[in-house]
């Protein structure tokens, strides 16, 4: 143990943790902190006897740590050192030191929020940032702060800011030791990859085994992926003395452990095909050679949406060296890097926060379990960002697991499962139904990755349940995941015996009903073969017809958020009966009557409503006349005033009024603007019972208009604004107030002889616009000065008219001259 490099720092550490209970230590790979801290610390005085938890982000990893620290005292796991993770404990009545996964120290603070056996909780490798780290690390710190002040917390990673942890955590000591590694040489590709990625790693493989001696570890973004390599490494007859291992979080232990273990025969090899869980913590035995695809598979949560789906991402600087150092922990080592240094140069330095990109209906669960409403009252490194945790708050309200920023008695049993909130609700909504079984399956399932690998697999949740029934008996198709059934049916065992549920093999046709507890927002309603819209009002599409395009109605349990349409990966179909019995506390039914613009009429109907939905609809025949008038208003707004009978009468009545609101104060303003805005009032009286704009017709415009007048209004209304105009000919003319800045009078010529200055309304104020026509009634000259034309613009005029229309009265003296709305005057 004292030959490893974090010996140097150990004194440090105990004199610190003596004086202060929050350290950082910042060691570099290969330093030995994750297994040799934890023992150097385990009797240390200040322990008071109690134990040590360390936290590691991964079941493999902490229970690859344990064995390890145990191996080292000569002892089986579960005597000084033990490991707590998901379904599996081993743990004694002598354990010093637990190792346990991030999501087991939130249930034990939930548990007992002094922690009151626990001396020192160590957070290893946080630099990952995963969301039960960020709120394990706030849930300690209030605990350090409210209950035990003795209470130590020790931050370790490789690659971490530890100026911004140390000012969170009230200016802790940094702690640096310096890492035991060899020499990596390190390659990059001349050119990006093209096309796919697995030709690529395969490829490489073949070249490194060819040039290099020792193991291979080859990081690739998921399971898939590997499978795809592993099958292509097959094609290329690599021969008996190379192993090829995958390594990744779903495997069974077994399997784990033969990744993960030296290869005993001599001249052998392995090819560790790993996703991002070998990343930090393991120590894969033998490896000379790392290739590093360059990617990972983060999730990713759009508030948006409300969905999350599993996003493949470029990993960041400080990933790509942790890989890299995993070729140097033994001696000096290759790292083949399947991506350009320009490339490089433009990967982030570190991994966002799973906070900031994770659904945190779990994690705002956990705080109001914990009694905190605003996540503001704990200290956070990243606080959850306030728009999806304010959407996790109503999702829980949905759920009837949140009322009032307390959880409800529901909400105590969802949080004491440990599942998703969604899982849980269902799982206990099941149970009354005597679904419990089929409930527990379901939970499981949709916890993890998908039992059946082909590309063109059908999204049926039924066939899942069917599939997973058969493996344990060998009865099952090639593209199934077997061993994952088996893990998943055994998991999902366990629950049905900590429910006191008894295992059944009822059919798997009401999976629809207990998904539609879990996903209240993702009732899919079909609106043509494949596609469908969600009840939280988002498109959904099936890409491949199937037996599901048809469905009247869904529940998709795992869809993406691309596009408009998102893709639906699960679903089970819903009858119409299991929809209403689910929802009839959240299916509104209101009467809707609105105008319905392609039949100009008022359609009244009465509809069921679930979200965006609009499960049925009938007519109502005699709708309430208040809301009929209300729709035909807004139909009215709708399609502007257009849609009213409008006489030449009214509209000049509106049009003299507009004039007079220039002049009068407080006179009515009759604008269009104004008329439809108070619709209700000048209008709406008269509109009861009518329901279509063939029925608007009735209406006497000018009558409506008129009353928006007083009397006194009306008279001067006709003295200040006339309708006509008598002129020298004796013809009443009608003003033009389509303008009312400048009404109009469009006159014959010869009707004006004798008349010397332009007529004027408003009390004399507004001089008309002179439109001085032709006897072809066409405009010759437009004027406000009468007086002027005849003096300088009539002779001009005169003589283009009087060789055009001859047979006419053109006189030399327009003044002394007989107006006459005729060729000639009378005499």
């Amino acid at each position: 143990m004292n030959k490893l490099p974090i010996a140097e720092v150990l004194p440090q550490l105990h004199a610190t943790l003596q004086e202060r209970n929050c350290a950082i230590l910042v060691a570099q790979p290969g330093a030995g902190k994750t297994t040799q801290v934890p023992l150097a610390l385990m009797n240390a005085s200040w322990l008071q006897g109690r134990k040590i938890l360390m936290l590691e982000p991964r079941r493999l990893a902490a229970r690859a740590a344990a064995r390890y620290m145990a191996k080292l005292l000569g002892e089986e796991v579960g005597q000084s050192i033990g490991y707590r993770v998901k379904n599996d404990t081993r743990i004694g009545s002598k354990t010093r030191v637990e190792v346990i996964t991030e999501g087991i120290l939130t249930r034990l603070l939930q548990q007992d929020p002094a922690l009151e056996g626990v001396g020192l909780v160590i957070f290893d490798e946080f630099h990952e940032r995963s969301l039960h780290a960020d709120l394990g690390l706030a849930l300690t710190r209030q605990s350090q702060t409210v209950f035990r002040e003795d209470l130590r917390v020790l931050i370790m990673s490789a690659t971490l800011d530890g100026k911004a942890i140390s000012a969170m955590l009230d200016d802790a000591p940094v702690i640096e030791s310096e890492g035991r590694s060899y020499p990596v040489d390190t390659h990059y590709l001349p050119q990006a990859v093209s096309g796919k990625l697995e030709p690529a790693v395969v490829s490489s493989i073949h070249k490194a085994l060819q040039a290099h001696a020792g193991s291979l570890l080859v990081f690739l973004p998921g399971a898939a992926e590997i499978h795809r390599v592993e099958k292509g490494l097959g094609a290329l007859n690599l021969g008996n003395n190379v192993e090829i291992a995958p390594l990744y979080a779903n495997l069974s232990i077994e399997a784990q452990d033969r990744a993960l273990a030296a290869v005993t025969k001599p001249g052998h090899r392995k090819v560790v095909l790993a996703t991002s869980i070998a990343e930090t913590s393991l120590t894969v035995e033998g490896i000379t050679v790392v290739i590093d695809s360059g990617l990972m598979r983060v999730p990713k949560f759009s508030p948006r949406t409300g969905m999350t789906r599993l996003t493949t991402v470029p990993v960041s600087v400080a990933s790509a060296d942790q890989r890299r150092g995993r070729a140097g922990r033994l001696g000096p080592g290759v790292c083949y890097r399947l991506w350009t240094e320009t490339e490089h140069r433009q990967l982030p330095p570190r991994g966002t926060p799973e906070i900031r990109e994770a659904d945190l209906a779990p994690l705002a669960l956990e705080l109001a379990a914990w009694g905190v409403s605003d996540p503001a009252e704990l200290v956070w490194l990243d606080p959850p960002p306030a728009a999806a945790y304010g959407q996790a708050r109503e999702l829980l309200v949905q759920l009837g697991a949140l009322h009032e920023n307390a959880l409800t008695p529901h909400g105590k049993r969802v949080a004491a499962l440990g599942l998703h909130p969604r899982l849980a609700h269902m799982v206990l909504q099941a149970i009354p139904l005597a679904l419990g079984a089929l409930a527990c399956e379901l939970a499981v399932l949709l916890s993890e990755r998908d039992v059946m690998r082909a590309a063109d697999r059908d999204a049926d949740v039924r066939s899942r349940i069917e599939v997973l029934r058969r493996a344990p008996s060998g009865e099952a198709r090639a593209d199934v995941d077997v061993g994952l059934c088996r893990r998943i049916t055994a998991e999902a065992n366990i629950l049905m015996q900590s429910l006191g549920v008894r295992p059944s093999d009822c059919s798997a046709e009401a999976s629809g009903l207990l998904l539609a507890f879990a996903y209240p927002d993702r009732v899919a309603q079909r609106r043509s073969a494949g596609r469908f819209t969600l009840s939280n009002g988002r498109g959904a599409v099936l890409q491949e017809l199937q037996p599901l395009s048809q469905e009247r109605y869904l529940v998709a349990a795992e869809l993406d958020d691309n596009g408009v349409d998102s893709r639906i990966f699960l679903a089970a179909p819903l009858s119409e009966e299991e929809l209403f019995s689910v929802f009839h506390q959240q299916i509104r039914k209101e009467q809707a009557v609105e105008w319905e613009g392609a039949t100009g009429s008022v359609k009244a109907i009465e509809r069921w409503l679930l979200g965006a939905l609009t499960l049925k609809e009938r007519p109502i025949h005699e709708p309430d006349l208040d809301l009929v008038l209300h729709a035909l208003l807004e139909g009215i707004r709708t399609e502007s005033l257009d849609i009213l009978p409008w006489s030449r009468s009214a509209r000049q009545l509106q049009e003299r009024s507009q004039f007079l609101h220039q002049f009068i104060e407080n006179w009515p303003d009759l604008s269009d603007e104004t008329l439809l805005a108070t619709l209700e009032e000048w209008a709406g009286p008269h509109l009861y019972g009518v329901k279509s704009k063939g029925a608007l017709s009735r209406l006497n415009l000018t009558s409506l208009l008129e009353e928006m007048l007083t009397w006194e209004q009306r008279r001067q209304l006709d003295e200040w604004a006339p309708t006509h105009m008598s002129v020298p000919s004796g013809s009443r003319i009608p003003i033009d107030y389509s303008n009312n800045e400048a009404p109009t009078l469009s006159v014959r010529l010869q009707e004006m002889f004798g008349l010397a200055d332009t007529p004027r309304i408003a009390k004399g104020r507004v001089p008309l616009t002179l439109h001085l026509l032709s006897p072809a009634q066409r405009p010759m000259q437009v004027t406000k000065d009468l007086a002027s034309f005849w003096r300088e613009a009539y002779f001009e005029v005169k003589k283009d008219l009087k060789g055009r229309y001859p047979k006419h009265y053109w006189p030399d003296d327009p003044m002394s001259a007989i107006p006459t709305n005729r060729a000639k005057p009378r005499i």
